[in-house]
Formats: structure tokens, sequence, C-alpha cells
């Protein structure tokens, strides 16, 4: 089936980007879409991709001067979770994955996606994406998962955070947020709707992934400036540098305002995060404990 008419391209020549990561620095947000040949797309979902393959990002992994991914389930594949882990048994442990699950799977199940390099599971909130389930499903899955030590990521959007913080918080599991939960840059860093979240984030239980300036920014289709996102992602890394994650989000689903050049996105990290040791904590440390510790 052919891709969503408007569906934009990820970049196919991005540049090497003027800042060199450190030494075993992590990719820790990024997908693999099909080939739809091999991995179905999934029936119920809201969007048909491009290809995105794990041949596709390991070179771009490569190109950009990193050594590891984490690669998180996309909706498009639903709950088969075959071309996620396709792509972790084909990294040489170099990849860990997060995984897309219902209330139903088994513990052999989840024993056979551990074995592979899977560490978590994605709750996704958002309406657009996919339809949100009852509470106790979201429970079952946590019953199961919590004895591997696993961990759960969540996206979601800013509209819908408050009405989700007192059920984030009873889960006896780290939780770690997509996109800094996708604030509204358009209020400013200081916005207490963002306090909110920097305030929730004081628990030790919450990490957060301060990425996708290309999706949240208002300035439209540049490359260039993401001025009115870096602030919220640089307030992050300065308050809680040992719980933030970096991504790229390659290759940047239903991407609608600009293509981003995964290379302009890496120069943006020390803008962010202006020492080494934040960049390292950003990139290296804080991935490594969470899914390769």
């Amino acid at each position: 089936m052919p891709m969503d008419p408007d569906w934009k391209v990820w970049h196919q020549n991005p540049r090497k980007p003027q800042y060199q990561p450190p030494e075993g620095a992590v990719d820790a947000h990024c997908h693999v879409f099909g080939p739809e040949e091999v991995f179905p797309y999934a029936p119920e979902r809201k969007y048909t991709p491009c290809t995105g393959s794990k041949e596709q990002l390991f070179a771009l992994r490569d190109h950009l001067g990193f050594s590891r991914n984490v690669i998180v389930q996309a909706s498009c594949h639903g709950r088969n979770n075959d071309a996620l882990i396709d792509a972790l048994k084909a990294s040489d442990d170099m990849a860990r994955g997060i995984a897309v699950v219902d209330d139903q799977i088994s513990a052999d199940e989840l024993a056979e996606m551990h074995a592979a390099g899977v560490r978590g599971v994605r709750f996704n909130f958002v309406r657009r994406l996919v339809d949100p389930k009852p509470r106790d499903h979201y429970e079952r899955i946590i019953d199961k998962i919590a004895p591997l030590g696993w961990h759960i990521i969540v996206y979601i959007e800013a509209a819908d955070f408050a009405e989700q913080v007192p059920f984030l918080k009873s889960l006896p599991v780290t939780v770690v947020f997509d996109h800094m939960a996708r604030p509204d840059v358009a209020k400013g860093v200081d916005h207490p709707d963002f306090q909110a979240f920097v305030d929730l984030m004081e628990s030790d239980q919450f990490w957060c992934k301060v990425s996708c300036p290309e999706r949240l920014t208002q300035h439209g289709g540049s490359h260039e400036n993401y001025s009115d996102v870096l602030p919220f992602m640089k307030r992050l890394v300065d308050l809680y540098p040992d719980r933030v994650l970096w991504g790229t989000d390659w290759p940047h689903p239903n991407m609608k305002s600009h293509v981003p050049d995964d290379g302009q996105l890496v120069e943006l990290i020390p803008l962010i995060a202006d020492t080494e040791e934040k960049q390292r904590k950003l990139l290296v440390d804080n991935p490594m404990r969470l899914y390769w510790g």
C-alpha cells in the first residue's frame, strides 16, 4: 500500500554534524518502518509511512557519529513488534527496544522480547494516532512487565497531561516522557503548564526525552530556527541532568511542516547541554544506565 499522499520522506542527505558526540553516544528515540513487504503495517493504523529500514537507521547512526540506538515501536505497526525485534537482533547488542503490547501478552512472549533487547513498553495517549484504552488495561500490562525491570515510555500531549498525572504517579515503574510531554512552546518556558511538568520531574520516578524541536516549534518550516523550543530543552537538562535522554525521532513520522535535517538536529545538542559533562550524561551515561545497565 502506498504511503500517505502528504507524507514527508525523511532527509536523504543529512549533513555531517560539526558537533561530534562523545564516544558511545546513544540516539535514544528512533523508529523502524517496514519494509512493508516483510513487516506489514497494522490494519488499524492511522497513517501509512514510507520505509525506514534497520539498515537505513544504522547507516544514519554511523553518519551522525553515534554508537547505539533505542528503537521505539511505531504505532503504524500496532502490537506486532516483528520489525522492532528484527532490528534489535541485527544490531549486535548496539540497540535496545521499546515495544507496544496488549494486556494479554504472555510471560514467555515478554521473555523472548527481553532476550532480544526490549526494555520497556510504550503507552500512547495521543488520540490522533491511537485509540487510548481503559486504565485497567495499562495496569495489567504494568503487572506483567514490572518483574522484568522494564519501564514505560509515555507519549502524551500537553492538553492531556494533567489528566494522566495521578495515574502515572501511581505506577511502580520508571516513567519516561517522549518529547518533554509535548509542551505548547508558544506559551513560553515559564508558563504554569510547563512548570507543572518541571515540578513532576522532581521525582526520581520520571525521566524525559529532550527531543523533537522540529515537531514542537511554532516557527513553521525552518530547518535552522528552533529557538522557541531550545529553552524548554535546556531547562530540563540543567535541572535534571541525570534523567534526560536525547533522540533524533528518525524517520520523523507525521511531520507536516518540513523535513528535518538530522545532522542539524545533532548540532543543537551543545546549545541545550552546554558542558561536556552534561553532554556525556545526556548521550552516554543516562541511556546506558537505563537500557544497558
